[in-house]
């Protein structure tokens, strides 16, 4: 939990955590407390400290006591750190690696303690070997010792370096995230209307040299099949088209003469 120790400096505490430790005596058993403080200003400073007492109130005061001498400044670039660095402490070993602006901080409670109270807010990090808090977080300390400005390694080099790729990468982003003039037409272009007249773009070649394709005729309906005659049938009449003709009567044989 933040907690304001001066509000006019601006300086946070933050626990990582409280221990306790039990010794055996002849009365039965006497406990007693610990507590691991972090303690910065959210912009460029940061401390640790470590207090023991009997009451828990009083370690976590002896601690912030403690870390509030301790605190150092370390270089930043905007809201991240300049370089990729790897801190070790005991069998505990981070690597803090800088991140464009809206990662985050990707980190565990531990490691994040100390970087959130020195003021950054994109970082990626990664521990290895042992877990333990009090050693993370004196891990993380250590690789922040390690950290180089531009500008230092100027002083030391005597001569002018070019920009870093953190500080390429923020530069680039803040002109993405504010719109740079480059931006704004396209975006114009996007929202605007359909275009009309010449502003229509025309069609490829390969669209208007596309044959169209005619839909095909409906088939004629079939006639009846009672109205379908044959050539070989067409000179007989049929009894329903012609009457039967009537034959006439053959004369008698053998009529009187």
């Amino acid at each position: 939990m933040v907690e304001f120790l001066d509000e006019a400096a601006a300086i946070e505490s933050t626990t990582v955590g409280v221990y306790r430790t039990a010794a055996t005596v002849k009365g039965g058993r006497r406990f007693s407390f610990s507590a691991m403080v972090v303690v910065g200003d959210r912009n460029g400073r940061v401390g640790i400290g470590y207090g023991k007492a009997n009451q828990v109130p009083p370690a976590i005061e002896k601690a912030q006591k403690e870390a509030r001498r301790r605190m150092k400044p370390y270089p930043l670039v905007g809201r991240t750190i300049p370089h990729t660095v790897e801190g070790r402490y005991g069998a505990c070993c981070v690597r803090l690696v800088p991140a464009s602006p809206g990662t985050g901080v990707i980190a565990g409670a531990p490691v994040r303690a100390p970087l959130e109270m020195l003021g950054v807010q994109d970082c990626l990090t990664k521990s290895f070997g042992s877990a333990n808090s009090k050693n993370l977080v004196k891990a993380v300390i250590n690789g922040l010792e390690q950290l180089r400005s531009r500008e230092m390694v100027q002083d030391l080099r005597r001569l002018e370096l070019e920009e870093s790729e953190v500080e390429e990468a923020i530069a680039h982003s803040a002109a993405f995230a504010t719109g740079g003039p480059a931006a704004e037409p396209e975006a114009a272009e996007e929202i605007g209307t359909v275009p009309t007249g010449e502003d229509r773009p025309s069609p490829s070649p390969q669209a208007e040299a596309a044959p169209t394709v005619e839909p095909e005729p409906a088939p004629a309906p079939k006639p009846e099949a009672a109205a379908e005659t044959t050539p070989s049938e067409e000179g007989k009449p049929t009894s329903e088209s012609a009457p039967e003709s009537e034959t006439p009567p053959k004369p008698e044989e053998g009529g009187a003469g």
